[in-house]
């Protein structure tokens, strides 16, 4: 490009930006050119490339040269993770600081940019407050997203919208959590009219599928001859691919060992010198379980704590309280499920250690990802596969993260039970037309295709066509009025939605608390807290805990020193293979089968860069 990009923004904030960053990344110079003329895009680069100052650096840059107004919610952040949201606001608030500093030192005025996350985490006073006075940029989940567009004073916050960015839209895309996401995006054009839509993601194909996914259609005429155009999204691909360097590592002292079981010390034991030999690392699982079990193992024989356990089922509180002791440099490693895997800052990781090989090849690479994670730096990851099978898995896998063969996504399309969903919210605050509702909701990419018959049927559900299978979630939940041709919702029906709106299926967790102080630390599965007793003990979170109380939906218990009894399992975390990843393996061993005399097969011939040690 003969002129930067970052020439476009007003004097001051490119002063910071050179004294901050020194200069644009190649995805920040094409995004800033685009965005600044108002395209719709899908940024894909790799981890490092500073793909969310990307998105949201232009619309500060329109607040502070008062192209845009304050007063109102102007730019919406929506990712898959709470956990990303609170560190997304937190990285927002410093440049907002520093670039006011600057401002001020020059006598130029600088706006009141107020940021506010919103989850299922958010008190109901601060939500009132959000209400009231709506912040500038707003940070929230899919699922409250959708939650605020089905009350009637929520979506009013969005009247002013002019900037939807999805971050990590990979890990929403091929699930229903994508289709009620992008579901409740389109809806958005009903409250502000069209706005731009900036989508990021480091490890996504294929890309021209994903920006129609995001896209949408603009509908042209009425209800009785709709025509749909296409929105126009913008790819925006970086060149520079990033660099992988995988080792499938497995300790000399196991290499006589017959039982696998007895892999575990000796593993575990490398590990331990891998940590001991660098600043700070990150090592994933792939569950709860394995965490819990992988972390205590570590500390084991230890005069003090050198890795603590991150996963979805402690409480956010300790999840925050872990991130930073490792980014202050307070602790050697953290030891987590894919709790990490997306961009929450930890601070700079020298390397990232799998333990077992990752279920998919995209994960693969967002998990290794994380170390080096600066632009132009090597990505180096270490995987110690468990058992025999898991060498050829790691084999594979190891291959193809360094040569970024990931799998394809392929979004849903009309599952019907979030179609439910959409449409009693869509109800829950007006009156809708039949024909205009069904025109409307094909405007939405995942239900484009949508059929009357189907349409049809989700509606005649609703309305309690099946009410007498005495199955309590079908009674009447709508009103169909066939002379006027319209529908509209029952008192209290939205009720269900408040309850368990969304598609994160309910996992039947109880709640872990503290007996004395009743502080929050955590989750249980329903069927390990059925197989318990008072007195029995467990680990979590590098705390060994003793059962005080177990009521019908949460376990009270406190601190203690007595002897390991049981490490907690949670049912909800299977992981299973894509066709993608599964095919590769399958190939690999129709591929080996011919080759079985060669006895460094999987070094020479699978891993030409992913070396086994």
């Amino acid at each position: 490009m003969s002129k930067s990009s970052i020439s476009l923004f007003h004097p001051l904030i490119q002063k910071w930006f050179f004294e901050k960053y020194k200069t644009p990344t190649e995805v920040q110079e094409l995004a800033w050119a685009q965005i600044a003329q108002g395209e719709h895009i899908l940024a894909t680069a790799p981890t490092g490339s500073g793909k969310t100052l990307a998105a949201f650096l232009w619309a500060l840059n329109e607040f502070i040269t008062n192209k845009v107004s304050t007063g109102m919610t102007r730019i919406l952040y929506i990712s898959p993770l709470k956990a990303l949201n609170n560190d997304v606001e937190k990285n927002l608030k410093s440049p907002l600081k520093e670039l006011k500093s600057l401002f001020e030192s020059k006598n130029e005025p600088f706006p009141q940019i107020r940021i506010f996350t919103r989850s299922g985490d958010t008190p109901g006073g601060d939500r009132q407050k959000m209400i009231r006075k709506p912040p500038e940029i707003l940070i929230t989940t899919p699922e409250s997203l959708n939650l605020m567009l089905t009350s009637k004073k929520s979506k009013l916050i969005f009247s002013g919208l002019n900037t939807v960015i999805l971050d990590e839209i990979h890990a929403l895309v091929a699930s229903k959590r994508g289709t009620h996401l992008m579901s409740g995006v389109d809806r958005l054009i009903l409250e502000c009219g069209e706005f731009q839509r900036i989508a990021l993601s480091a490890t996504v194909k294929p890309l021209e599928k994903i920006a129609d996914f995001i896209g949408g259609f603009k509908i042209k005429g009425d209800s009785n001859h709709p025509v749909y155009e296409k929105r126009n999204v913008k790819i925006i691909k970086s060149s520079r691919s990033k660099k992988y360097h995988i080792k499938i590592k497995f300790p000399e002292t196991a290499r006589e060992e017959i039982e696998e079981s007895s892999w575990f010390k000796p593993i575990i034991k490398e590990v331990k010198e891998q940590i001991n030999k660098h600043q700070s690392t990150l090592i994933f699982t792939n569950g709860r379980r394995m965490t819990e079990k992988v972390t205590r193992l570590i500390n084991e024989g230890e005069s003090e704590i050198i890795a603590y356990s991150h996963h979805g089922s402690l409480s956010k509180e300790i999840r925050l309280t872990v991130e930073q002791k490792l980014k202050n440099n307070e602790l050697k490693a953290i030891v987590a499920t894919n709790s990490l895997e997306l961009g929450i800052d930890v601070g700079d990781l020298d390397q990232v250690i799998l333990f077992q090989s990752p279920k998919s090849i995209a994960s693969g690479i967002q998990k290794v990802g994380r170390a080096n994670h600066q632009v132009g730096e090597e990505s180096k990851g270490l995987i110690y596969p468990t058992h025999g099978r898991d060498f050829l898995d790691g084999a594979v896998v190891g291959k193809a993260i360094v040569e970024q063969d990931i799998e394809s996504l392929n979004p849903l399309e009309c599952p019907l039970d979030v179609l439910a969903q959409i449409i009693l919210s869509m109800l829950g605050s007006q009156v809708w037309n039949q024909d205009e509702l069904f025109t409307f909701l094909k405007s939405s990419t995942p239900y484009h295709r949508l059929t009357k018959k189907q349409f049809t049927l989700v509606l005649d559900m609703l309305a309690g066509r099946y009410a007498e299978s005495r199955i309590k979630e079908l009674k009447p939940k709508i009103i169909i009025d066939k002379i006027e041709n319209t529908v509209r919702a029952k008192e209290g029906a939205l009720f269900s939605l408040y309850l368990g709106g969304g598609t994160i299926p309910d996992r039947g967790y109880f709640d872990l608390r503290v007996a004395d102080s009743k502080a929050k630390i955590g989750e249980l599965d329903e069927e390990f807290v059925w197989e318990r007793a008072i007195g029995d003990t467990f680990t979590l979170g590098n705390q060994l805990w003793k059962i005080q109380k177990i009521t019908h939906n949460e376990v009270e218990v406190m601190p203690t020193k007595k002897p390991l009894n049981i490490i907690p399992f949670w049912k909800a975390e299977g992981w299973n293979r894509d066709y993608h990843f599964s095919k590769k393996i399958s190939d690999f061993l129709a591929d080996m089968n011919f080759k079985l005399e060669n006895k460094n097969i999987i070094a020479s011939d699978q891993l030409s860069t992913a070396k086994l040690v």
